[in-house]
Order: structure tokens, then C-alpha cells, then sequence
């Protein structure tokens, strides 16, 4: 399979979600309502509908979901171990670690269900939504934690009000007690679920910045070699032991292989932190993708 070819149509809403942000009259104002959009509405009743449209059999998804949190946490160990690495350490500024850490493990949801859909249907959809239910949790908490005891900040309250925790959570109770879509309500649940895939897609582009890819080269290199080459190698390793189906695997290296969040670069301006560094680091991060996704998906597997 063509991996390359698979992927071009979601990279190309991609870019075209950068030219026209860049050179039309639908600038950044607007697609930042867009984002809003998608992250707290759309997006959240794709990943609800994704969740519950099908019986959930834990059992059968139980390795899935352990190889999935034990390959984020190797992601974050790393992470958090580069400023402590002998090598590293006196190139590494601790401030500027604490808002690019996230970059090492978060991944972009958009095009991991986009990806989802294309490679295997209704099934790796289903598959992808309970690592992202698993995982956004945990990755939220472990992007917040270094910005948090840096900055001496909480973060449990931007937890609770995170969207995608919410509707994943929702949506495995809801699987779990048995609820079912009504017919009547499936086809516009559909619809926007359709929507959140390509407007989400559009975003991540309209996000991208290039101005300050210059700052913390190293710091640069180190976050996206683990998000980009040494996840994707955990994630393989992990699906052997745990012995996944060919399909499991496929989304397991998929997951892995994904550009980080583009949210990364708001969460650390909020915060406080260089988001236009973060910003940069999203945007290499999606280029890369186009390389990673590939790798993991055609050499890897």
C-alpha cells in the first residue's frame, strides 16, 4: 500500500488551510474561531459518536489500550529526561523545556481520525477513539505538569474543562451501558462528525508559523526526534509483545507517528510560556508528518 498516496488528501487540506489563512481575507481572526469551533463542539461529537456507534468489547481492545498508554508514557519519560541527559543539559533552557516538553508525546486528533478512517473505516475509528480517550487524559496532564510547577501554577481545573476528556469519557460510560445513536439523529452526527475531519485538517494548516523555527534548535531537534522516529520504534516494539491484530497494530503505529497537537502552542501562551516557539515546533511537526506517518506505517509495520 502507497502510504504516501493514502495520506495525501488529508495533508493537502493541510495546506490548503495555510494558503488560504495566508493569502486571503480568511486570516488567522478567523480560523481561531474555527479552532474554537472544532475543539469544543464538533470534534468532541465526532469522538462521542465514534465511541458509542459500535459495541465496545474491553477485552478485546485491553492490549490496544495497554501498549497505547505504555508507549505515551515512554514518550513522556523522554521527555522529561532531556534537560537531565549530561549531553544535553547545559543547551537545554529549563523554561523553554517546560512549554516544549508537550511536543515529544501529544498528538494532533484531527488527522489521527482522519488517518483512522482512510486506513481502516468504521473499525480503526473506533480503535483510534479509545486511544485518544485513554491517552488525552493522561497527555493533558503530563503537558500541563512541567508549565505548572515551573510557573508555580494548578492544572486541575484545566483538566476538568477540557472538551475531548468529556466526550470521551461520555462516550465510554455511554458504550459501556449499552446507549445506541438513535436513527433519526445519525445522519447529522454524521455530518459533523464529516465536518470536525476537514475543518480540523484546515486548522492545523492555518496554524502553522514559521518565524520562530530559529529558537532552542537543539531543544527543537530532541522533542521532535522522540515524537517523530523513537515513539513510532516503542510503538512497534510494544505491539509484538502484546501480540495486537494486524489492525490494532496499524492504528497503534498510526497514534504513534501523528503530529502533535496543534492546540500545544495555545496551551503555552495561556500559560505563560514563548507560544510563537511552540507554534514553530507545530508546524515542523506537521511537515514531519508526512514523513513519520509513511515510516511507521509502510517500514515499520
Amino acid at each position: 500500500m502507497n502510504y504516501a498516496q493514502l495520506l495525501f488528501p488529508d495533508f493537502s487540506l493541510i495546506i490548503c488551510g495555510y494558503l488560504v489563512c495566508r493569502y486571503t481575507a480568511l486570516n488567522r481572526t478567523v480560523w481561531e474561531q474555527v479552532e474554537s469551533l472544532v475543539y469544543y463542539f464538533l470534534f468532541p461529537v465526532l469522538l462521542f459518536h465514534s465511541i458509542v456507534k459500535s459495541p465496545l468489547d474491553l477485552g478485546a481492545t485491553s492490549s490496544l489500550i495497554s501498549a497505547g498508554v505504555l508507549m505515551g508514557l515512554a514518550g513522556i519519560a523522554m521527555a522529561y529526561s532531556l534537560p537531565h541527559l549530561p549531553w544535553l543539559r547545559r543547551h537545554i533552557d529549563t523554561r523553554e523545556h517546560a512549554a516544549a516538553a508537550q511536543v515529544a508525546f501529544r498528538f494532533n486528533s484531527f488527522i489521527g481520525l482522519a488517518i483512522a478512517d482512510r486506513l481502516a473505516g468504521p473499525q480503526g475509528l473506533q480503535l483510534i477513539a479509545v486511544l485518544i480517550g485513554v491517552c488525552v487524559p493522561l497527555f493533558n496532564v503530563a503537558a500541563v505538569w512541567p508549565m505548572a510547577r515551573h510557573a508555580k501554577r494548578g492544572f486541575t481545573g484545566e483538566l476538568l474543562r477540557n472538551p475531548l476528556i468529556l466526550a470521551t469519557a461520555t462516550g465510554l460510560v455511554a458504550n459501556l451501558l449499552g446507549f445506541t445513536m438513535p436513527v433519526w439523529l445519525e445522519p447529522t452526527v454524521t455530518r459533523i462528525g464529516a465536518a470536525s475531519l476537514a475543518l480540523g485538517l484546515m486548522a492545523a494548516g492555518a496554524g502553522m508559523q514559521f518565524a520562530h523555527l530559529t529558537q532552542a534548535k537543539i531543544l527543537a531537534i530532541a522533542v521532535l526526534s522522540i515524537r517523530h522516529l523513537l515513539t513510532p520504534l516503542v510503538a512497534v516494539g510494544l505491539a509484538k509483545v502484546f501480540g495486537l491484530s494486524p489492525t490494532q497494530t496499524t492504528m497503534l503505529l498510526a497514534f504513534s507517528a501523528l503530529p502533535t497537537a496543534s492546540s500545544a502552542y495555545v496551551l503555552a501562551a495561556r500559560m505563560g510560556y514563548n507560544g510563537g516557539y511552540v507554534a514553530g515546533l507545530v508546524t515542523l511537526s506537521t511537515m514531519l508528518g508526512v514523513v513519520s506517518l509513511p515510516f511507521a506505517l509502510g517500514v515499520l509495520r
